[in-house]
């Protein structure tokens, strides 16, 4: 009888304490926006770690600008000056443009690591692995903008387009690198080294970059070429950039960079998104 009430009393205590655990409250799952920024902190505190790799957003742009302006500057303008007008507002969107590449490396190098594995597991906001990586991206990109634009003012850059005017310039620079970032996520999840993945963004940013209108003015080159150039997408943004520093942006080539952009995010962050949640 005895050991028949003890069973009794030990199922009525399991009951309880599963009731009880069953009516507690849990921890909600971190919304999308705290999610996006835990791994923007996750993103900046490997550049605390790491701070070798700002080598491309502080030393390359220098020598970038050091090298074409004063390379190229006598002989395509007969002036280096004269040039620098004309030439650092396309090496700031050329070298932006060329840094993008390090968010699919980035992605392609968790992935490796399983580290990728791990966020998918967690009950979070699935992209914000991917968007919070891109806004620390943006604060790199800001860092080139600011390094170059410096630099230009010490070798005698005069933007008659005023503060405002540069202010303009890289936002449209930072619109339209978080959109061409996408295109490298994409390539970051696809390929299955970082090698890989390096050598695929040169052979696509390379032609885009050096085929443009950031060196020379498109009415110089042939007219097969000028058609290519005056589409190229790296040419839009440097015309839009390059007019707001001066002081001649239209409304025509801010919305043509917009549309870029929009049109690079709306194919290829779904197709991101797509497989981050698929990937095996």
């Amino acid at each position: 009888m005895t050991g028949y009430i003890e069973q009794r009393e030990k199922e009525a205590n399991e009951l309880r304490l599963n009731e009880s655990i069953a009516s507690s409250d849990r921890p909600k799952p971190p919304s999308a926006v705290a999610s996006t920024m835990t791994f923007a902190t996750r993103a900046l505190l490997r550049i605390k770690h790491v701070p070798e790799q700002m080598f491309d957003v502080t030393v390359f742009p220098v020598i970038f600008l050091l090298m074409f302006t004063y390379l190229f500057g006598g002989a395509i303008a007969g002036s280096t000056e004269e040039y620098l007008q004309f030439l650092l507002p396309g090496i700031l969107v050329m070298t932006v443009a060329q840094i993008t590449m390090y968010t699919g490396i980035d992605l392609n190098n968790d992935i490796r690591k399983g580290i990728f594995d791990r966020f998918r597991t967690l009950p979070i906001w699935l992209p914000s692995a991917l968007i919070g990586s891109l806004l620390v991206d943006v604060i790199r990109y800001s860092m080139a903008s600011v390094i170059m634009i410096t630099l230009g003012f010490a070798l005698g850059f005069r933007p008659e387009g005023g503060l405002m005017g540069v202010l303009g310039a890289i936002a449209l620079i930072l619109v339209f690198s978080f959109s061409l970032s996408w295109i490298w996520t994409v390539c970051g999840l696809i390929v299955r080294s970082e090698k890989a993945l390096m050598m695929i963004s040169f052979m696509v940013l390379f032609p885009l970059t050096f085929v443009s209108n950031v060196f020379v003015d498109p009415r110089t080159l042939p007219s097969w070429l000028e058609s290519f150039v005056d589409v190229n997408p790296i040419s839009i943004l440097a015309t839009a950039v390059r007019g707001a520093m001066h002081g001649t942006v239209t409304t025509q080539q801010v919305i043509w960079v917009l549309i870029v952009s929009v049109i690079m995010t709306a194919i290829f962050a779904p197709i991101t998104v797509y497989l981050y949640r698929n990937k095996k």
